[in-house]
């Protein structure tokens, strides 16, 4: 049997227990040796300016609009300074399969590479928290020392100066969602106002920052582990060409500690110093193969190559590659799979641009007023009741009128109080007496066109069924 088959195969690569909770269930508290490295650095600079475009966001402003609003409670939503309603869910639906696709796409190309690179979640937990852990309380083994020791002056300091500078982020990043969800203006007024004045926005920023407060001081990379779907997802999607944080087992192994000056042919590359368990975030020892705990964050490539420097070893014992890549020294990213999902996404991608470009700012809905029936005014005439939505999804006013334009003689006539115009971004609601001659009507359901004017010019032309009695 080859050596690779011996000592790795592929169905070997996903474990079924998780690294930080022990055979009793009880879980094991990470203490993840302090990353460095080009990686490392590289994760930083890219971590700055997603965390920049976070927080700046609720700020930028696109025709007076926000650039991203995703208000689930009135049903308001903006993308990039367009406005969204609820009429247009299709799109919603249409774009979160297409964002699936891709997610699928990604996955099996490159693995969780999205969880250690761009994940909210993962930004805040390893760029932020965890390094302001590191700077109160030290390395791995200092927070170690720090928790086992009694509670003293020194011990009570660091530990209360880090959980309010845990806490002060948590409200930060909980005002920063919130203005995601309902506005920077409506945050503001409640920040600016007290408790009793709006009650559910300030409760929903105090739980808000609770849970936020509560998964990066405490549940922390358990959120990627046990929590989040995508772990378990990347055992589905992922297969021997996904490029991922790998070991190569076929030049690392027989693994075993070192002598100086000794040669020892037998042995592999890897000097079993463990470096690569110490420094990762979720716990696990990635010479295992790769597990749903990976997210992918490169720390035990930086680690593994600064080893292997000082023992003059060739670096990328640990490196982003395939399981065919180690095996077979083949990479390939545009495998069959990844080439069909990708024709998925351009079919779905090109529906959706579609629809978007096609997609209408005034929206007209003509519905019969429900329980009503028709009435006849003088035995000449046949009226009803219709309730009338026009929605603008526009930045501007619209004065609207309505005028039936296939018959002769008939009428459209407001029994709602206030003008016939649509504000920004808003909706109207009203209710219309339509008036028919009876001499006009072809049956007990005719079907007259609305014609929807807006500063003389027609935006719309609606048919709508109107009820009357038999004609005979």
């Amino acid at each position: 049997m080859a050596l690779e088959e011996e000592l790795y195969t592929y169905d070997d690569e996903f474990k079924g227990s998780l690294s930080t909770v022990d055979a009793e269930g009880k879980r094991i508290w990470v203490y993840p040796k302090k990353p460095k490295g080009k990686f490392h650095n590289a994760r930083a600079y890219v971590s700055i300016v997603l965390l920049t475009i976070l927080f700046s966001g609720p700020f930028i402003k696109i025709n007076g609009n926000p650039f991203l609003l995703l208000n689930i409670f009135e049903g308001k939503f903006i993308i990039l300074g367009v406005p969204f309603w609820p009429q247009d869910f299709f799109l919603f639906a249409l774009a979160f399969v297409l964002f699936f696709v891709v997610v699928i796409i990604f996955t099996v190309a490159f693995g969780r590479l999205w969880c250690g690179w761009a994940c909210p979640q993962t930004l805040f937990m390893e760029m932020v928290f965890r390094k302001i852990e590191y700077w109160i309380e030290g390395d791995a083994n200092h927070q170690r020392k720090l928790n086992a020791a009694p509670w003293t002056t020194e011990k009570i300091i660091k530990k209360g100066s880090k959980q309010l500078i845990f806490l002060i982020f948590s409200i930060l990043i909980s005002h920063t969602a919130m203005a995601y969800l309902i506005g920077l203006e409506q945050v503001k007024e409640i920040v600016q106002q007290p408790p009793s004045s709006n009650p559910s926005g300030f409760i929903g920023l105090v739980v808000f920052t609770g849970i936020f407060y509560w998964v990066f001081a405490y549940f922390r990379e358990q959120a990627c582990t046990v929590v989040c779907p995508y772990g378990r997802l990347q055992g589905v999607l992922v297969v021997k060409d996904t490029i991922a944080v790998m070991y190569d087992w076929v030049r690392g192994e027989p693994r075993g500690k070192i002598k100086k000056n000794a040669v020892d042919a037998a042995k592999g590359d890897c000097i079993d110093c463990k470096l690569c368990v110490h420094v990762c975030p979720t716990g696990i020892d990635i010479r295992n193969g790769t597990q749903l705990e990976c997210v992918n964050c490169t720390a035990c490539i930086d680690a593994c190559d600064d080893v292997m420097l000082k023992i003059n070893k060739p670096t990328g014992l640990i490196r982003m590659d395939s399981h065919n890549g180690i095996v077979n020294k083949t990479k390939k990213i545009f495998t069959p799979r990844v080439i069909a999902y990708s024709v998925v996404m351009l079919v779905l991608t090109t529906f959706l641009s579609f629809l978007l470009m096609t997609r209408e700012e005034i929206e007209v809905t003509f519905l019969k007023k429900p329980g009503t029936s028709y009435q006849i005014s003088n035995d000449a005439v046949i009226s009803n009741i219709f309730d009338v939505k026009i929605y603008n999804k526009t930045f501007a006013p619209v004065p609207f009128d309505l005028k039936i334009g296939n018959i002769e003689g008939a009428e459209i006539v407001s029994i709602t109080d206030g003008e016939a115009i649509v504000q920004d971004d808003s909706m109207y609601s009203g209710m219309y007496l339509l008036k028919v001659p009876k001499s006009k009507l072809t049956g007990d359901v005719t079907v007259l066109e609305i014609e929807v004017y807006t500063e003389g010019k027609v935006l719309e032309v609606l048919k709508i069924n109107f009820m009357g009695p038999m004609v005979y």
